[in-house]
């Protein structure tokens, strides 16, 4: 039995991308870090999802995750916005796959209910569930989607062993067996 399981949570964006880092030890929760990727200054999509992969690869290089949680992109109105979250959540996933760490993906409503029992909940009130879940003072952090990485993180582990309704992958040939309409 593995005496400690740590978690890498990641809230993909293109402005702002949130990753929250957790260890558990007998089913008792710690933080380890919380980070946030500002890409506004980048100038290109491009170079986003280049800076997205590398920033990805060095946190899973530094803290050595077990699993890797992933927020699913939010099927708005704007096509064009939900494209580019894709994109950043795929590259994410892809550097998760290199390193051969198994990836789960959860619905903002499924994250939200994990946190605070309303899959409606604000990212204020998640943030509040958060800080009083590792009882700190302040979450440090400067914006609310590196919480979102956090929260990610935790319903993950929340729902470790019952996560039959969301998409799993191991590695590449498991994602491409649960996605055949993928293969070309």
């Amino acid at each position: 039995m593995q005496s400690e399981k740590i978690i890498l949570g990641i809230d993909p964006g293109t402005s702002i991308m949130g990753f929250g880092l957790i260890s558990i030890k007998k089913n008792k929760l710690e933080l380890i870090s919380i980070h946030e990727l500002i890409l506004k200054k980048y100038p290109n999509h491009e170079t986003k999802l280049k800076v997205i992969f590398d920033r990805t690869l060095a946190l899973i290089d530094e803290f050595h995750p077990d699993e890797v949680a992933l927020e699913a992109p939010f099927f708005g109105k704007n096509v064009q916005s939900m494209l580019k979250l894709g994109r950043a959540q795929g590259v994410a996933m892809a550097a998760s796959l290199h390193r051969n760490i198994p990836i789960c993906e959860y619905s903002p409503k499924k994250v939200k209910m994990a946190i605070t029992g309303n899959g409606n909940a604000s990212k204020e009130q998640v943030a509040g569930m958060l800080k009083n879940l590792f009882n700190l003072k302040e979450l440090p952090l400067k914006s609310l989607d590196a919480s979102d990485g956090l929260a990610v993180a935790v319903c993950h582990h929340f729902n470790s062993g019952n996560i039959s309704a969301e998409k799993s992958y191991t590695g590449w040939d498991a994602f491409l067996k649960q996605n055949p309409e993928r293969k070309r």
